[in-house]
């Protein structure tokens, strides 16, 4: 008889025990819920067995345990690949895919889950892997509001869980789109770090500053958010033109301090690109008008 024969039914299935997911294993075990847990290399459910996990013995048999099953695994053609075999032992389950990839083939996923009568979730996890298990961690979620609602409560114990919508490409959208932003951000700050390090000030000296700047940039975000919604870009927060030419100081301090240049080139070169369009007058959000279109050239 397996281990999951001789348990009750757990109330969520983990399958792909890589280190995300072993800890959204250890955060649905920290919430109190009896988790299944199984990997290709067997050895890696051997700590999660040890922390009160049920180790299935095959996928088949994390698919039959549960009537919630969480994968996380390098690509969806390796999530395809694994339950293919097992697919009809989906049928009345709810698949949550936290593995990442393009819109596209979270439609094809949702296409093949619901073909085999399941419903599906696409997910992201959008704090890394320290965070996860605490309120402050981002899980972004899309696809079936039902299994969602139904499921809401489990899936909390990863972190603040956010329902998208219906449509279960926009978990991999979001995921893209916030890895740029958090990706844009880290490079102001890695050159930022830079700049003042030329000067020698200290890392953790500058990102105490840093941080608590960090709420005015947000709430930039916020409002500009409303005027790209509008399509009018008040000029309160400074000008195209203004900015453009504080970019530049930016870029000249940095060519003096031996600093690589290349990200505020980058912003240089978007400023650049919203004034020769014609929005040199035009509030700083007006930079968007450009991106959306694809306008290379100045």
């Amino acid at each position: 008889m397996s281990e999951i024969e001789n348990h009750e039914r757990s109330t969520v299935s983990v399958i792909g025990l890589g280190q995300m997911g072993t800890r959204l294993a250890q955060a649905f075990l920290a919430a109190g819920y009896q988790t299944t847990v199984w990997n290709r290399t067997a050895e890696k459910a051997d700590a999660l067995v040890g922390e009160g996990a049920v180790r299935a013995a095959t996928a088949a048999e994390a698919v039959a345990g549960s009537t919630l099953v969480v994968v996380c695994l390098p690509n969806y053609e390796t999530v395809q690949g694994l339950l293919g075999p097992v697919a009809e032992s989906l049928r009345g389950r709810v698949l949550v895919n936290l593995t990442s990839g393009t819109t596209e083939a979270a439609g094809r996923m949702a296409d093949w889950v619901a073909g085999h009568g399941a419903e599906y979730l696409d997910g992201a996890a959008m704090s890394g892997t320290r965070l996860v298990g605490r309120p402050e961690a981002l899980f972004v979620f899309s696809g079936s509001p039902d299994a969602f609602t139904a499921h809401r409560v489990v899936l909390a114990s990863l972190g603040n869980a956010v329902h998208l919508g219906a449509d279960p490409a926009l978990a991999p959208l979001y995921d893209t789109a916030l890895f740029g932003l958090a990706w844009g951000a880290l490079a102001g700050f890695y050159h930022a770090v830079a700049l003042v390090g030329a000067e020698g000030v200290d890392p953790t000296a500058f990102a105490a500053v840093a941080t608590g700047h960090m709420p005015f940039v947000t709430s930039l975000m916020a409002d500009h958010a409303h005027q790209i919604e509008d399509g009018h870009y008040p000029n309160d927060d400074g000008t195209v033109e203004v900015h453009a030419a504080a970019m530049e100081h930016l870029v000249d301090t940095s060519e003096a301090q031996r600093v690589s240049t290349d990200v505020p080139e980058l912003v240089k070169a978007l400023l650049d690109r919203a004034r020769a369009a014609g929005y040199g007058a035009d509030g700083i959000a007006s930079v968007v008008e450009t991106i959306r279109k694809g306008e290379r050239d100045v």
